[in-house]
């Protein structure tokens, strides 16, 4: 019989129940479509006692590392990874538990977290230098906390090495697939993502879920206005020259204004703007693409469709087919 993999799922208090539960289920089921315990599921928590999830349901932990807090009895782990929660990146975790995972998450063949687990990882100095993925909600604050942690903000997840990291919620589930994968074959793979109703690769990034009304906006109330102005018409000219007119500026001032306050070029945040204009005509349902782009400053559906490409990262088709609500 096979060799078991010994997985593990550190959960805090208040951890994100599907964290902790969609990859648990991925490799419980290419156990079974193995026929064979190929892996051993662990939970593990801080405390002794069950866990309350966010969304209150409780979980009670196979392995309690206050019990044995130098992990004599630990069983030697294939994959160990550290779930998120809402509050993760709030405040540090407490010492102890840092120290474990310091001690601990290194000596596993592999080691990771998903979503907002990626804190707790952070704060134990495992990943300074090492590039992973967070959900895109969070990952300015981590960037912001630990700078010398590379995140990539639109991969769903992310190998490093030893290191693998998710990038939040369901891409746990992606994360463990890929896991699955590299250890028992395509094949295996494949059938795990069937019977779950699962993306094999889930096509495109995080970019395409991430909500906002428009791109990043600026500090400057001139610049601000101009802002609510190209977002509340993106049908009509924005060029430079137009744009730093509207607000008695040089097109030089005009350009060193967006890349001081926003980050980057005019044009790509008007790019940017664009093709969130679209996103909610295209989510509609009910407009041809090439209304759409003409209603939302494109020359054509093949300039959109670029557009789409470097911003969201799937075509307007992908897109459409994915979020548009069922017309009745």
């Amino acid at each position: 019989m096979p060799t078991s993999r010994y997985i593990g799922l550190l959960a805090i208090e208040g951890a994100q129940l599907l964290d902790v539960s969609g990859p648990l289920d991925v490799f419980a089921e290419a156990n079974a479509q193995a026929g064979a315990e190929m892996y051993q599921l662990k939970v593990i928590a801080h405390r002794r006692g069950p866990l309350r999830a966010s969304s209150g349901a409780r979980l009670l932990p196979d392995i309690v590392i206050e019990d044995d807090p130098k992990g004599v009895r630990l069983p030697k782990f294939h994959t160990l990874l550290v779930a998120g929660a809402p509050h993760a990146g709030d405040a540090s975790a407490e010492p102890p538990l840092l120290d474990w995972i310091r001690r601990t998450l290194p000596s596993a063949r592999r080691f990771g977290s998903v979503c907002s687990g990626a804190f707790l990882l952070a704060d134990a100095g495992l990943l300074d230098g090492r590039r992973i993925t967070t959900h895109w909600a969070v990952a300015d604050a981590l960037t912001a906390r630990f700078p010398k942690v590379i995140v990539d903000v639109d991969a769903i997840h992310v190998r490093d090495g030893k290191l693998r990291t998710a990038a939040g919620v369901t891409a746990g589930m992606d994360l463990a697939l890929a896991l699955v994968e590299e250890d028992l074959g395509r094949e295996i793979a494949l059938k795990v993502a069937a019977q779950l109703v699962m993306f094999f690769k889930r096509p495109g990034g995080q970019a395409q879920f991430k909500r906002s009304d428009a791109p990043a906006a600026a500090n400057r109330s001139a610049l601000q206005e101009l802002q609510r102005w190209v977002a509340a018409h993106p049908a009509k000219p924005h060029d430079l020259p137009r744009l730093a007119a509207r607000i008695g500026v040089s097109t030089r001032h005009l350009s060193r204004l967006f890349q001081q306050e926003v980050g980057v070029t005019a044009a790509s945040w008007v790019e940017a703007a664009r093709v969130s204009a679209a996103r909610l005509l295209l989510e509609e349902g009910h407009q041809a693409p090439k209304r759409v782009a003409a209603q939302c400053g494109f020359s054509g559906v093949d300039t959109m469709r670029r557009a789409f490409m470097r911003v969201v990262g799937i075509t307007p088709a992908e897109y459409r087919k994915r979020h548009a609500a069922e017309l009745v």
